[in-house]
């Protein structure tokens, strides 16, 4: 795509998060589905980290030997093409990416900008979400990943975006799966927070932790 046709992807997706703003929403998640966006996901991922892609490569839908062989040769290929006329996120996003990181970017930017906390699921939402970072520094802070993927990549961007992950349990998909599954757990977290009773409710003296002896 074109380096404006991204900017407006990303656009698109904050706009999106603005309308979810004045619904009232307080908290969003990502997803995807398609088929062959873990290689546009990895030659961004090879970019952004400024790493062999055949280390961030997986095999996404189920490929085989064969088929992962291919994936890689054609990733590495468009990543030696189009990397030395990278200039920033936009023109890599715009090179090797596509609307589907384009527009989920957006979302993790929206996220910041209207201050509703952003849910990652799995590896693609997660090069969005780096894209997102290194466009706006500090916008993680409104990040939470729900799961790592299994994707060679998944925890090496979690790493990066310096985020930890909710769920671990070797899944490989996005689909937005992870992020719904991890709903429920937040859910609990802020009912343990703003229900559970304190020592002094329950009349049990408080734990002080124990001196040094030395």
């Amino acid at each position: 795509m074109s380096r404006n046709e991204a900017v407006q992807a990303i656009i698109t997706g904050i706009e999106l998060m603005g309308e979810l703003s004045e619904k009232g929403y307080d908290l969003a998640a990502t997803g995807e589905m398609g088929i062959g966006n873990t290689t546009t996901s990895s030659a961004v991922a090879a970019l952004l980290l400024k790493q062999d892609p055949t280390h961030l490569t997986g095999r996404g839908a189920g490929l085989n030997d064969a088929g992962l062989r291919q994936k890689r040769k054609v990733i590495q290929e468009a990543v030696a093409r189009y990397s030395p006329n990278c200039r920033d996120e936009i023109d890599i996003l715009s090179a090797v990416g596509g609307f589907d990181l384009a527009g989920m970017t957006g979302i993790f930017l929206g996220g910041a900008i209207y201050r509703i906390p952003v849910l990652l699921d799995g590896f693609i939402s997660a090069v969005a979400a780096l894209l997102a970072e290194r466009i706006y520094p500090g916008c993680r802070d409104f990040m939470i990943a729900s799961h790592v993927s299994a994707e060679p990549a998944g925890r090496i961007l979690l790493e990066e975006l310096e985020l930890s992950p909710l769920i671990q349990a070797g899944m490989c998909l996005g689909e937005g799966t992870g992020a719904i599954a991890a709903v429920p757990l937040l859910q609990m977290a802020a009912d343990v927070y703003g229900t559970m009773s304190s020592f002094e409710d329950i009349e049990i003296e408080a734990y002080k932790p124990m001196e040094d002896p030395s």
